[in-house]
């Protein structure tokens, strides 16, 4: 009898556990519905029609048009550009299949853009999908953040960010194209990156954008898994994480001089400079959450690095 009440005991509290814990899904996080654009290069480069994909409600868009996410959260490195007057589309974030319904499948790859006597380029694009706007239409390759509208408005406090995913990662050095000047090896090996920050912003009165890191959740991943890692959290650690056990030099502060941008009250874009860790305890104003098949600088990164995605949400104890 004693047995069979601690038994009952142990089930009670953990069915009182597993009631306890919050799993809240982000907005299109299921990746099944996606937007298809269709748009016509210009002719001096080929002139052939690309597909673009965007995540959002189910919908085709025919034409260069300038593309903004308003239904969705998601915005991703799928763009088109307007370069010198040549409109040119990247794509290197795709839908695809996983169980029943879809994901997102995110890889690196060379854009190549080729018209004789004016442009011959290798451009270097990671598939990275990531809350926030796109600034479209691109007008160059430089600068590449300041196109990208990072964050969403958020004042919660999850303890994990969660999701299913597959990695096929090649091996090799990477390669380094920008589209200005030769194309390079660079050594070293990528890795794909998934992340969750949270910060606290203010706005000062020239109209700068300060931040304190609130919460911390950042991987990366550089091994091929023979199947779907289905389930798998990233931990979000509050306060300053710099000394704690596990640490990681990619998981501190943002770098000034790579600081995500982010639309002041005046309506510019302007970086986000992150410029202290904020108490444990504070409540975040703002959430990123990026999966990327890159790591590295803009434009560096390894040509096949593919990195699949599903079902992103948070998760609260």
């Amino acid at each position: 009898m004693k047995k069979i009440l601690l038994t009952m005991g142990l089930w009670a509290l953990m069915s009182v556990s597993v009631a306890a814990e919050k799993v809240v899904p982000i907005s299109y996080g299921h990746f099944d519905q996606w937007v298809t654009r269709h748009i016509k290069e210009s002719g001096v480069i080929g002139g052939q029609t690309k597909t673009v994909y965007a995540i959002g409600p189910t919908k085709t868009i025919e034409g260069a048009k300038a593309y903004v996410n308003t239904a969705s959260p998601w915005a991703s490195s799928n763009v088109y550009a307007k370069v010198m007057g040549v409109v040119k589309t990247s794509n290197a974030v795709f839908p695809d299949t996983h169980g029943n319904g879809k994901c997102v499948k995110l890889t690196t790859m060379l854009e190549h853009v080729k018209a004789i006597g004016i442009i011959n380029m290798d451009v270097l694009v990671s598939g990275t999908i990531f809350l926030g706007k796109m600034m479209e239409p691109l007008t160059s390759t430089k600068s590449p953040y300041s196109k990208m509208e990072m964050g969403v408005p958020f004042t919660g406090r999850p303890d994990f960010l969660q999701f299913d995913y597959k990695l096929n990662a090649p091996l090799g050095d990477r390669t380094q194209s920008s589209g200005f000047g030769s194309k390079k090896t660079v050594r070293g090996r990528d890795f794909a990156e998934v992340f969750i920050l949270l910060q606290r912003r203010w706005e000062d009165s020239k109209g700068n954008i300060h931040a304190a890191r609130v919460g911390t959740g950042r991987m990366r991943f550089g091994a091929t898994t023979p199947s779907w890692v289905n389930g798998f959290r990233i931990p979000i650690k509050y306060g300053d994480i710099s000394k704690q056990p596990g640490f990681q030099s990619y998981q501190g502060l943002i770098p000034k001089e790579k600081s995500y941008y982010a639309r002041n009250s005046k309506g510019k874009m302007v970086p986000v400079i992150e410029e202290q860790w904020d108490d444990a305890n504070a409540t975040p104003t703002h959430m990123l959450v990026m999966a990327s098949s890159g790591c590295g600088t803009a434009y560096i990164g390894t040509i096949g690095m593919t990195l699949w995605v599903d079902n992103m949400a948070l998760v609260y104890k």
